[in-house]
């Protein structure tokens, strides 16, 4: 543990919010670079910059069905005098051979056809006749672009400016231009660009798998019939779910009984399809926190480099935390706590975080923002600890949202940011300025 190393440690050392982070992401390292298919690649991390090859579009092409026609031969077309052109051929998007347009002719085009040589504008269907050799045709678009039963003239009844529905060439982006940065998480828009420029694979940070455990003979699937002193099991989809809303491929495992056996054979058999491993439960120091038992004997610390740091942390809710390695790849592992609320607000101070430094992202932190305090009363805060209240923020304010209880699961269903009380406020009044993190 390299922060670690340099700080009194043990169940006598009271470890804050911030050493504790430290720690996390001086030792979690982004994962390496791999070739991915695009498709494969949505969620991930870009890690070069990739530039456009060709630009886009690649050649000037028509935004509508209509006719290409030259500004010359349409100037001044109206209703009553409209200009009659000559329809020469059909243009139909990948069209290899183009039609050169001359003095006084005009070629059907489909939308995203290549502009013949000559023309210099695109004339909406709806702004002539249809090439039916009568006046306007309204809803004959289709029809228009049929050569069965056209004429060989079309007339326009307005003039066309030039390049008037015309897409340049580059005019989305030019050859050589910067795509995308290293660093872009790619999401839909950022697949289809990859795509549009020819791109078939790129260069990634794999998105890293989790691995969520949860503990607890009282433990039960949700779907079951509770037993008397059971409860259903939250925790494991709760971290799931928020490991897969951080960027993660998430695994749940379940509840794991309170028997340290079965609890190291669990997690030794998980080991082989994680980056990130994430327990739950049995952290403190009861009788049955059985996952100090198991994790201490995962592997051989001398050989695999194994070892887990069980801390006390200046912070409610969250206070018993664990941290460290396991197995022959040196996997990193969090070990959070058992209650809901704990779990939850402990993810995303240290997991989140972790996740998005194994992504490989720069920002791997929920934003935080100063929000001024709505409440009847003041807030109160234990002397020495950092605590995290919920809350729901809106327009600059945040209200607290159900008690300080870290079984209060209905409130955090609730609530979309996490009000900060830091370790030297007692007491908050209602209308301070708080820091607030936005987990929306």
């Amino acid at each position: 543990m390299s922060a670690a190393a340099t700080r009194a440690t043990g169940q006598d050392h009271l470890w804050s919010v911030d050493e504790h982070l430290e720690d996390i992401l001086a030792t979690v390292r982004p994962l390496d670079a791999i070739e991915l298919q695009l498709l494969d690649a949505q969620g991930c991390v870009l890690v070069d910059d990739v530039t456009v090859p060709v630009s886009l579009p690649p050649f000037d092409n028509s935004s509508m069905d209509g006719y290409a026609v030259r500004v010359a031969d349409v100037a001044g077309a109206s209703e009553e005098f409209p200009a009659v052109l000559t329809v020469i051929g059909d243009v139909a998007a990948g069209s290899p051979d183009l039609l050169q347009v001359g003095p006084g002719q005009a070629a059907r085009i489909m939308t995203g056809a290549p502009l013949p040589p000559g023309a210099e504008a695109v004339v909406p269907v709806e702004w002539t006749d249809g090439g039916l050799g009568g006046g306007p045709v309204s809803g004959m678009r289709a029809r228009s672009l049929s050569p069965e039963g056209a004429s060989g003239q079309v007339r326009v009844h307005r003039p066309a400016e030039a390049s008037a529905h015309v897409r340049a060439a580059g005019s989305d982006v030019k050859a050589g231009d910067l795509a995308l940065a290293a660093g872009t998480v790619l999401g839909p828009p950022q697949v289809a660009l990859l795509a549009a420029i020819g791109r078939g694979t790129v260069r990634v940070r794999p998105r890293p798998r989790v691995v969520v455990l949860s503990t607890g003979s009282e433990l039960v699937q949700p779907g079951e019939e509770l037993a008397s002193g059971q409860i259903y099991d939250s925790n494991s989809f709760a971290l799931t779910a928020a490991a897969r809303d951080a960027g993660a491929i998430a695994y749940r495992v379940g509840a794991v009984a309170d028997d340290a056996d079965t609890l190291r054979s669990a997690i030794e058999d998980q080991l082989v399809r994680a980056d990130l491993m994430v327990t739950t439960g049995g952290v403190s120091v009861g009788a049955y926190d059985v996952v100090k038992e198991a994790l201490s004997s995962v592997g051989d610390a001398d050989e695999t480099g194994s070892g887990i740091e069980f801390r006390k942390l200046a912070m409610q809710p969250g206070k018993p935390q664990g941290f460290g390695a396991i197995g022959p790849d040196h996997t990193p592992l969090l070990a959070l706590p058992g209650n809901p609320v704990s779990s939850y607000v402990s993810f995303e101070l240290f997991v989140r975080p972790a996740i998005r430094t194994l992504m490989g992202l720069a920002d791997v932190h929920r934003p935080r923002v100063r929000a001024v305090l709505e409440t009847e009363k003041a807030l109160t805060s234990p002397a020495g600890r950092r605590q995290f209240l919920r809350g729901k923020y809106a327009d600059g304010t945040v209200t607290p949202v159900g008690g300080a209880g870290s079984h209060l699961i209905a409130a955090l269903a609730q609530a979309d940011a996490l009000i900060v009380v830091p370790e030297d406020d007692t007491s908050v009044e209602p209308g301070t300025e708080v820091e607030v993190v936005l987990l929306g």
